[in-house]
């Protein structure tokens, strides 16, 4: 199946490498006007050069989401570049790890506040025609983790906030949905470190998943564009889980 995004405007907050790379190229090889912003310029200039070899245009910007007005700003610079808005995923994660002031502060900042701030900012042209919101979460957010304390806590706050503004946005016909990923590999990502680093866990955390594999960025956002799509025009306010039977295990 194809999706056609012929005409819609998106924005990716945190997109330049693995699932926001994925989902920002899926809806602009589906047509859409795709506005990517990241931490690393150049990760940017990467996406932006492989999606002109594709003949695609992406507007990319640097911006830290941790920093308030840096993200304000540069959303405002994207809605007017877009001249609208239909589809905002919201993908950026600090990835906090450790249980210390660092770890939580940094979840909280990107992974929480990046979402509540981006989706402020951009519900005014949502609203307008009655788009979608895409909050990346994660199997982390299903089950207790000592490895990963602030990350999986934040990421379900993410989670019940999506249902929260679900709600609230229902009666402007705008949906709010969330994806859980289970464990994704691509280059650079932190199980392709791993792997390299770490075999005992990256074995440990492929052998249970039922799949005997990790996932690829493209299979999650396969099911953002389906989200995004009017496929999906009676679903809200869920998180699916796209974790190839992970989280069973």
């Amino acid at each position: 199946m194809t999706f056609d995004f012929q005409g819609r405007r998106v924005i990716v907050a945190g997109g330049s490498k693995g699932i926001g790379r994925a989902i920002a190229l899926g809806f602009a090889r589906a047509g859409a006007h795709v506005s990517v912003c990241a931490r690393g310029q150049a990760s940017l200039n990467a996406l932006a050069g492989e999606a002109s070899d594709e003949g695609l245009a992406l507007h990319v910007a640097p911006c830290d989401i941790a920093d308030k007005t840096a993200l304000e700003a540069y959303l405002q610079t994207a809605l007017g570049e877009l001249g609208g808005l239909d589809v905002l995923v919201n993908c950026a994660s600090a990835f906090g790890r450790e249980d210390n002031e660092e770890g939580w502060l940094s979840s909280v900042e990107v992974d929480l506040m990046g979402t509540v701030r981006a989706g402020h900012v951009c519900l005014p042209a949502l609203k307008e025609t009655g788009g979608t919101i895409i909050n990346i979460a994660s199997i982390a957010a299903l089950h207790a983790s000592t490895r990963t304390a602030p990350y999986a806590a934040i990421k379900a706050a993410v989670a019940h906030y999506t249902g929260s503004l679900a709600v609230a946005m229902a009666p402007y016909k705008v949906r709010v949905n969330g994806i859980a990923p289970g464990s994704i590999e691509f280059p650079g990502g932190i199980w392709d470190q791993a792997r390299q680093h770490n075999p005992e866990l990256y074995n440990r955390i492929r052998g249970g998943i039922p799949f005997e594999r990790l996932g690829t960025p493209e299979e999650v956002a396969n099911v953002a564009l389906f989200l995004a799509s009017d496929l999906a025009s009676w679903i809200t306010g869920q998180t699916l889980v796209v974790d190839g039977g992970q989280v069973l295990s």
